[in-house]
């Protein structure tokens, strides 16, 4: 599922231009619910395998609506 052209897959190193492309800048607000992180915007599972490595020993889903959802650690 690509949203966009180009897409660098998640096992490829964040750099600037990856972080400008991509992101977290694809973010059109970001939350905290009760201690989660929620970014609202369209992603798919290349970025929770991106944000999963951004944020270790965290839990990251995608949510039902394409948020981020990032739990904070068990």
């Amino acid at each position: 599922m690509q949203r966009g052209p180009d897409l660098p897959p998640p096992s490829e190193p964040i750099d600037v231009d990856v972080y400008q492309h991509r992101w977290p800048t694809g973010v059109e607000k970001a939350e905290l619910y009760d201690g989660v992180l929620v970014f609202q915007g369209l992603f798919d599972e290349r970025d929770v395998q991106i944000a999963a490595r951004a944020y270790p020993g965290r839990r990251v889903v995608l949510g039902s609506d394409n948020c981020l959802e990032v739990h904070p650690a068990s």
